[in-house]
């Protein structure tokens, strides 16, 4: 792991902090149980073999 040789400023550690935005999930339309919903791309393949179930 990489380790700072010296103090970073507060400047600089605020604005290094501020370019890491999380993303919005993209949502892709699936239908399940006879419902059509939009859910995370990357869950797709779990709610088509029924691991995880549509919750209100």
């Amino acid at each position: 792991m990489a380790v700072p040789k010296r103090k970073m400023s507060r400047s600089n550690t605020r604005h290094r902090r501020a370019q890491w935005k999380a993303d919005t999930p993209q949502l892709v339309p699936l239908t399940v149980g006879g419902v059509r919903r939009l859910v995370p791309r990357h869950l797709v393949a779990a709610y088509r073999r029924g691991l995880l179930l549509p919750g209100d």
